[in-house]
């Protein structure tokens, strides 16, 4: 059965390619914040019941009712320090966890649809934290070891940060002109402003963090040469890199491309890197997208910002089945995002202009029979794998069959080599920030953990 959601709210206006940019990406972020007293009046409701279900509903185990009793009475300092014990990245886990499914999800007064609004508390804590310079922390001598990580998403920044605290000198690779991975360049503005990004990597260097950027490891260094450095540990969490495509006739047709590709070179785009030309769309371009998850949605809703005419999902599967937070679809929905469900793709079809093949539709497969829809660019959403640069220049590090690494228990996140860790996406499946921050602050305990007994040892 062929199932079209639709909203009448979709803007249809074409967009100049020479209109501001920020006009065109819409750089103001949707959801407004929290003032002081909505912030403070929303902490009050908190029940600081006897046993938080909102606890046990945070990946890291967030104490929720304790730094909500704290912003209650005013002490937003107090409040801070009781969430730095946790997180590394407060601002950005108030704004893009799934509050709806973990510590809001599992609040007792979501059982008549009016939680706490956790996340929402979080980021105010946060944001006015830094706005006001609250917090100053006492840091430790960087005498405990020499930690090296790779990758500055958020496994690797929950890592430096932990090991930072804890007495470790700790370099970050980054193969980008600036840290933030997927963070940076992967969520749009709309959901998370890239200064608020930048903002929470300025406080991991404040930890005593040092950043060497546009260092690609497997071609500008190696774990190897790491060791040679003299790093006691190295953390690999470079995260899945590489979309994974679909094999089907017309993949390789002008105007099919991967979603986060095109995400990617949104964010270059904002900040001023690259000219509106290279981004993959053209205003009044017609687009589809290839799954349901939500990256779909960023880059669907990304796309109607950056001047589509239309913007379709097809999803192979039912409503109900689809991956992305029900927030973001019902956002998605009312912002014009138009859905085609349980629909198998079949053929990206393309036509003959001056010589070149060139993107012109989608033929889908419908309970109702094949369809094909007119479309200029297809962007596709359908997952994505670890690179194998760092594993194939390095010795000893051992990866599965889909080319995940492969770690221990104990010490908590070692691979096949000793002293190589890793963790986040590089080693499960892509998952949502705050739960690769809670296998990364694990792996950052493993580490200290072997550091510590190799320098007792003496091997």
């Amino acid at each position: 059965m062929i199932i079209f959601v639709t909203s009448n709210n979709h803007n249809k206006q074409k967009v100049n390619s020479d209109i501001d940019r920020e006009q065109i990406i819409g750089l103001a972020e949707l959801h407004a914040g929290y003032t002081l007293k909505e912030a403070i009046d929303e902490a009050k409701r908190c029940l600081n019941c006897k046993n938080p279900l909102c606890v046990q509903g945070c990946p890291i185990e967030h104490k929720i009712p304790e730094w909500i009793h704290q912003l209650s009475k005013g002490n937003i300092g107090g409040a801070m320090e009781l969430i730095n014990e946790k997180s590394n990245l407060p601002a950005i886990c108030g704004r893009v966890c799934p509050h709806e499914k973990q510590c809001e999800g599992h609040c007792i007064l979501n059982k008549k649809g009016n939680p706490v609004r956790v996340g929402k508390l979080e980021r105010f804590i946060a944001d006015f934290d830094s706005e006001m310079g609250l917090s100053k922390e006492r840091l430790k001598a960087k005498t405990r070891g020499k930690v090296a990580v790779i990758g500055s998403g958020p496994a690797g920044l929950t890592v430096a940060g932990d090991l930072a605290r804890d007495g470790f000198n700790v370099v970050v690779f980054e193969g980008q002109k600036e840290p933030g991975g997927v963070l940076l360049y992967g969520i749009p503005e709309y959901r998370l402003p890239n200064e608020i990004t930048r903002r929470e990597v300025k406080k991991i260097e404040a930890l005593g963090v040092t950043f060497r950027n546009n260092c690609i490891v497997g071609e500008s260094v190696t774990v190897d040469a790491m060791f040679e450095e003299g790093f006691d540990a190295v953390f690999i969490g470079s995260g899945t890199s590489v979309p994974q495509s679909l094999n089907i006739e017309g993949g390789n047709l002008f105007g099919v491309s991967q979603s986060a590709y095109f995400l990617r070179m949104v964010s270059l785009f904002a900040s001023g890197d690259i000219a509106r030309e290279e981004v993959p769309l053209r205003p009044g371009d017609k687009v589809a997208i290839i799954g349901a998850g939500n990256v779909a949605m960023d880059a669907a809703r990304t796309a109607l910002r950056m001047g589509a005419e239309s913007v379709t999902i097809v999803y192979r599967k039912k409503e109900e089945d689809m991956p992305a937070l029900r927030s973001e679809f019902l956002e998605a929905k009312a912002e014009g995002v138009q859905f085609l469900l349980e629909a198998a793709t079949k053929e990206f079809v393309g036509t003959d202009i001056k010589g070149n093949r060139i993107l012109s539709g989608l033929k889908v497969d419908t309970a109702d029979g094949e369809i094909t829809l007119p479309v200029d660019r297809i962007f596709l959403a359908v997952g994505s794998k670890p690179a194998n640069r760092i594993v194939s220049t390095s010795l000893g590090i051992d990866v599965d069959e889909r080319g995940y690494i492969t770690t221990k228990e104990h010490p908590y996140g070692m691979t096949s080599r000793r002293g190589v860790f890793a963790g986040g996406d590089v080693v499960h499946t892509p998952q949502t920030v705050v739960l690769a921050m809670r296998e990364a602050k694990r792996v950052a305990s493993g580490i200290s953990q072997y550091v510590d007994a190799v320098k007792l040892l003496g091997v």
